[in-house]
């Protein structure tokens, strides 16, 4: 794995003539004046390596970055050489037959054969979305959802839950978890119930700003969603789902959580497909420049933005694969998690050679990303 290590150093050896001693005041009349060479400071801006490294990588390095792609399994180790990644994201079947040793090993290799560390994701919320907990060789049984790890032990008992999961997963190798979940779902029908923590929008403020945290002490990248929350609406998965309620009725319950992980210093906000028509009235919240405007100027965040997976069918059906991972940078996303990666690649880096992505907003994007890997220790 290359580390990133700033190393300059200006060493500047300047030099003057010594005036002579001053003659007696009587004498001076007569001594000839000598000029005096004043030394001068050259000034110098401190040097940043992130910057440095940005400057450093091509177009296609910098497009790549964006992506946060689906483990291909056996075409993972070139892939990433390919088309740049800024990282993979690990489904269930990629932990199928491994072992703690064998995971270790492959991530391992996977970073020191990328040349920019590699972020490595991974949905573990507890409950019916456990992709490590599900096999045997990590845990004895799933690590529970919240919602049942508080109805079994209130908070508390929460909190030590994703404390065994961040210990767990940091062990793997593994550098990001997609949570928590701060959703304010409340009717058992509804998708996210299960996987939500299923309380007050206060509780659920305590449960992310915790995990927040816990993650910081093991050095794993946390990641809000789904903002700005689903409520209570219909899988994405399978097609468009729509939330008609009002900002105000938003700002007093969903955003709630959302805002108290930004300002606990969470990684990154993962941004929905639900439309959400106080914000837009067409465009889904991960494609919509009025969303993003939102986090970044109304909750004053800054740090990285990305979608939920490009490839369900609420984006596929109506945008396409391509122009919806073109659409996802112009809307301020700084990641695409991408199933299609090779296809969107493609797309996004020929939108950025026409023009119709900014080389400043790329750059912009890009540098969220390396940040966070700063943040998490990858890049020294």
């Amino acid at each position: 794995m290359r580390q990133f290590i700033p190393f300059l150093i200006l060493s500047l050896l300047l030099s003057g003539c010594a005036p002579s001693h001053p003659e007696p005041a009587e004498q001076v009349s007569t001594t000839a004046t000598e000029e005096t060479t004043i030394p001068t400071t050259i000034p110098t801006e401190p040097v940043d390596p992130m910057q440095m490294l940005l400057d450093s990588m091509t177009v296609e390095e910098k497009v790549g970055q964006l992506f946060l792609a689906r483990c291909p399994g056996e075409t993972a180790a070139s892939d990433l050489l390919t088309y740049h990644l800024g990282g993979y994201i690990l489904f269930g079947q990629d932990f199928a037959g491994e072992t703690p040793d064998s995971l270790v090993e492959k991530l391992q290799n996977w970073q020191y054969s990328a040349p920019i560390p590699l972020l490595i994701a991974v949905d573990e919320e507890g409950g019916t979305v456990c992709r490590v907990s599900s096999h045997s060789a990590f845990r004895a049984s799933r690590f529970p959802s919240p919602r049942q790890a508080f109805a079994d032990g209130s908070m508390e008992q929460v909190l030590s839950v994703e404390t065994e999961k961040a210990r767990l997963l940091s062990s793997l190798g593994i550098n990001v978890n997609m949570g928590p979940v701060c959703d304010i779902t409340t009717e058992p029908g509804a998708f996210l119930f299960e996987r939500s923590l299923g309380q007050s929008p206060e509780d659920i403020s305590r449960f992310a700003v915790s995990t927040v945290n816990i993650m910081k002490n093991y050095h794993l990248g946390s990641v809000l969603k789904h903002f700005p929350g689903y409520g209570n609406n219909t899988d994405t998965h399978t097609g468009m789902a729509r939330d008609d309620r009002t900002l105000e009725e938003l700002e007093n319950s969903d955003l709630i959580p959302f805002a108290a992980g930004m300002e606990a210093g969470c990684g990154a906000v993962l941004v929905s497909h639900t439309i959400v028509a106080a914000f837009d009235e067409t465009m889904p919240a991960s494609l919509s420049p009025a969303v993003h405007d939102y986090i970044r100027k109304q909750m004053d965040y800054d740090g990285v933005l990305l979608t939920d997976d490009l490839v369900m069918q609420a984006i596929t059906d109506t945008f396409g694969a391509e122009e919806a991972a073109v659409l996802a940078v112009l809307a301020g996303n700084d990641l695409l998690c991408s199933t299609e990666y090779a296809v969107q690649y493609g797309a996004v880096l020929k939108a950025v050679q026409a023009g119709r992505i900014t080389m400043e907003q790329l750059d912009t994007s890009v540098m969220r990303v390396l940040q966070w890997k700063k943040d998490l220790g990858l890049i020294f």
